[in-house]
């Protein structure tokens, strides 16, 4: 009896020592003993900032047919095809242009035949010199003025000379020493600047070109029959008014010499009598 009760209770402790292991060897206890480590928190980025508006697209073709006027420079542009270069300068690059660009008036002040004998390629470097590659503001003409010479679109020896002088701007070239007297138009990238003069450069002009002659002067106005009719006759008139007048006092005259006569013949008679 008792070596039964023995074999039971090694029988018990055997059996739970089994369960033990298989509980302890069950995938849920290994899930839970060997947990996977937790995700990582997503991670929140910032919004991106929103793409910068496109650059206001500027046609200067527009802008000068409207202005100025500019019809001269605008027909040079578009005769040497320049225009598409400051075009392309305008909207397509982070520098911008700079343009000086002279009224009609500026044109006609010089004789015709300045611009007139020009050779194609003259002529375009003459139209490439009135740029500078970059843009400039009004405010900033004063800094630049130190960095003279500054090169233009032209190249080379194409040069300008700038002056700020209490914000009065001149662009000097060899034979002309224009001022900026307005700002056509200014917002980065481009600015478009009037002067009153052609930009003049020594590398197409040897000798400072001749001006245009001086318009002949307007004959002077004669005066009209119906202006000069009234003065004969007031005249005439003052002439018959005198003469009226000097025979009147004839009249007179005559009647008191024809009076005497006859008291000199009664008194005459009188005495005759007597």
């Amino acid at each position: 009896m008792h070596i039964h009760s023995m074999m039971e209770f090694k029988a018990a402790i055997f059996t739970s020592a089994v369960m033990a292991i298989l509980l302890c060897t069950s995938p849920a206890a290994f899930a839970q003993k060997h947990k996977s480590p937790p995700a990582p928190a997503a991670v929140t980025l910032p919004p991106s900032p929103a793409p910068a508006p496109a650059p206001h697209h500027v046609d200067l073709a527009d802008l000068l047919s409207v202005a100025g006027p500019f019809h001269t420079f605008l027909d040079y542009l578009e005769k040497t095809d320049v225009l598409k270069t400051f075009q392309n300068q305008a909207n397509n690059t982070k520098e911008g242009i700079t343009v000086f660009v002279p009224k009609d008036s500026a044109f006609a002040s010089l004789r015709k035949t300045t611009f007139a004998n020009l050779t194609s390629d003259q002529l375009k470097s003459l139209v490439l010199y009135h740029a500078l590659p970059k843009y400039y503001s009004l405010a900033e003409f004063n800094k630049l003025s130190t960095l003279n010479p500054v090169a233009t679109f032209a190249g080379g020896e194409y040069t300008l000379n700038l002056t700020d002088d209490m914000g009065t701007v001149h662009v000097r070239s060899m034979w002309s020493n224009p001022k900026i007297s307005s700002s056509v138009y200014s917002t980065r990238p481009v600015a478009v600047y009037e002067v009153d003069r052609v930009l003049l450069p020594m590398q197409i002009f040897k000798s400072d070109p001749p001006l245009a002659p001086a318009p002949a002067p307007a004959p002077d106005a004669k005066p009209s029959d119906a202006a000069t009719s009234p003065l004969p006759a007031k005249s005439s008139s003052a002439k018959a008014k005198a003469d009226k007048k000097s025979s009147s006092s004839s009249s007179r005259v005559g009647v008191g010499i024809a009076s005497y006569l006859v008291l000199a013949a009664a008194s005459a008679g009188l005495l005759l009598l007597w």
